[in-house]
C-alpha cells in the first residue's frame, strides 16, 4: 500500500497510536499534519516522522482550534484525502464519583470534537476520500470507572451507521478502528509501577494471539482502511484487540 502525494491529516497525532498512525502513513509515502496540545511533544514528533510531516497545536476539545486546523490545512495543501480522528481519552470516575467536568470534559474530546473534525474535513475531501474514528473496545466493554469514555466511544460507532447514508454516493468512505489495550507511553503510565506488568500480562492472557496490542497494529489497521484495497469497505468497526472482545 503507497500513498505517495495523499496528504493525511492525524489528531492526537503527537503520541502513542496517534504518533504510530503518522508514522506509517508517512513511511508509505503520505505527507501528513498531526495535531497535539503540547507543543514540545508535537515538535518531537514531527521530527520523529520526517520531513513528510508538519504539526499544529490543537485542542479537538475546541471548535475554534478545530476551524484553524482545516483553515491551515487548506492553505497549506488544498485537500484531505486520509483523515484519521484519533484525538480521545479520559481519566477514570466511578459512578458514584463523577462529576459535570467529567462529562463535559470526556463528551468534548471524545465525541464532540469527532463530530466537527469530520465536519470541517469534509469540504477538504472528494471522491476515495477515507475517515478513519479511532474507537474504543471499551465501546461494547468498557473497564470500571470508564463508563463515560465507553459511552462516548459508542457514540462515535453511531455516528458513523447515520454519516455512510448521508455521504452516500461521495466517494467518502467511513470506517471506525476500536484498539483494545495498546502499549504506549500514556497506557504503560496509567498504572502504579508496581502493578504495571501484571496487568499487562493478565491483558496479554486475554488476547487470543497472545500478547496485548502496539501502536504498529494499529496503524497498519488504519492504513489499509485508507488504502484503495479497502475500497469497498464503509462504515465498519473494525476491532483490533487480539480476539479478546469476542470472548
Amino acid at each position: 500500500m503507497l500513498f505517495d502525494k495523499i496528504v493525511a491529516v492525524i489528531t492526537g497525532g503527537s503520541s502513542g497510536i496517534g504518533l504510530g498512525i503518522a508514522k506509517d502513513l508517512a513511511k508509505r509515502g503520505a505527507r501528513v499534519l498531526i495535531t497535539g496540545r503540547n507543543p514540545e511533544k508535537l515538535e518531537q514528533a514531527v521530527a520523529e516522522i520526517g520531513q513528510q510531516a508538519s504539526g499544529m497545536v490543537v485542542d479537538i476539545g475546541k471548535v475554534a482550534d478545530i476551524n484553524a486546523l482545516f483553515e491551515r490545512v487548506r492553505d497549506q495543501y488544498g485537500r484531505v484525502d486520509v483523515l484519521v480522528a484519533n484525538a480521545g481519552g479520559a481519566e477514570p470516575a466511578p459512578l458514584r464519583m463523577i462529576t459535570e467536568a467529567h462529562v463535559d470534559d470526556t463528551l468534548n474530546t471524545n465525541l464532540r470534537g469527532v463530530i466537527f473534525t469530520v465536519q470541517g474535513a469534509l469540504p477538504l475531501m472528494g471522491n476515495g476520500g477515507s475517515v478513519i474514528l479511532i474507537g474504543s473496545t471499551a465501546s461494547i466493554n468498557p473497564p470500571e470507572g470508564m463508563s463515560v469514555y465507553g459511552a462516548a466511544k459508542a457514540g462515535v460507532r453511531n455516528l458513523v451507521r447515520a454519516w455512510i447514508q448521508e455521504l452516500k454516493g461521495s466517494g467518502i468512505r467511513i470506517n471506525v478502528v476500536s484498539p483494545g489495550p495498546t502499549r504506549t507511553p500514556g497506557f504503560d503510565a496509567y498504572f502504579p509501577e508496581e502493578q504495571a506488568e501484571g496487568v499487562f500480562a493478565l491483558l496479554a492472557e486475554k488476547s487470543t494471539v497472545g500478547r496485548i496490542g502496539a501502536p504498529e497494529d494499529i496503524a497498519q489497521t488504519v492504513s489499509f482502511l485508507a488504502s484503495e484495497a479497502a475500497g469497498y469497505i464503509n462504515g465498519i468497526e473494525l476491532f483490533v484487540d487480539g480476539g479478546a472482545s469476542q470472548i
